[in-house]
């Protein structure tokens, strides 16, 4: 039922980034066993991870046996391609805002995914203090552009979420986000 084509079953990847911070909660909870079930569950056959300047290696797989195929990487020039060919896109929730104002909303893996228009659930960093994260990305999930999650609640949120309820991001449209940006900076609207 569209997980096969000709007795072939189509790759199914999970794209998971930190971008160039230390996110090892989030690698940690991707690479658990738990996680990995709830992907294959839900028709994933790759996971992709994007480490950065994580110290936890997670566990490669070659998906031989039925299991999950898992790679990581720590950096590359561009995540483009993987963002492209990702089927659900994981997302730490750190937003550059220097890049956001100077580029749009195309600017960085989360505006890229919406503008791509890929299923996005966004991993808040509990670790890093006084930043908007949580308020940013709860916003964006209320809107229901995208899922929120903390890697304790990652493997709950991937088992409950349902991709079909996850409406367009508004494409060229930065003024609704950055008005949200403004706000949590404690800047007035104009």
């Amino acid at each position: 039922m569209g997980d096969t084509e000709d007795g072939i079953k189509l790759k199914k990847t999970v794209f998971v980034t930190v971008g160039t911070t230390c996110f090892d909660a989030l690698v940690r909870a991707v690479d658990t066993r738990e996680v990995k079930d709830e992907f294959l569950k839900r028709g994933y056959t790759h996971l992709i991870i994007q480490m950065g300047r994580g110290s936890y290696t997670p566990t490669k797989s070659g998906g031989d046996d039925g299991s999950l195929a898992v790679d990581f990487f720590t950096f590359s020039s561009s995540i483009a391609d993987h963002l492209r060919s990702a089927s659900l896109v994981i997302s730490h929730a750190v937003y550059d805002y220097i890049h956001f104002w100077d580029h749009g909303a195309g600017s960085g893996s989360i505006f890229e995914t919406l503008r791509l228009g890929k299923p996005l659930i966004v991993v808040v960093n509990e670790d890093l203090m006084d930043n908007h994260q949580s308020e940013l990305a709860e916003e964006l999930a209320e809107r229901k552009h995208l899922y929120c999650a903390r890697p304790q609640t990652l493997n709950q949120t991937i088992a409950a979420m349902n991709l079909e309820s996850l409406l367009p991001y508004p494409p060229g449209n930065a003024i609704p986000v950055a008005k949200l940006i403004n706000r949590f900076l404690g800047f007035p609207d104009d």
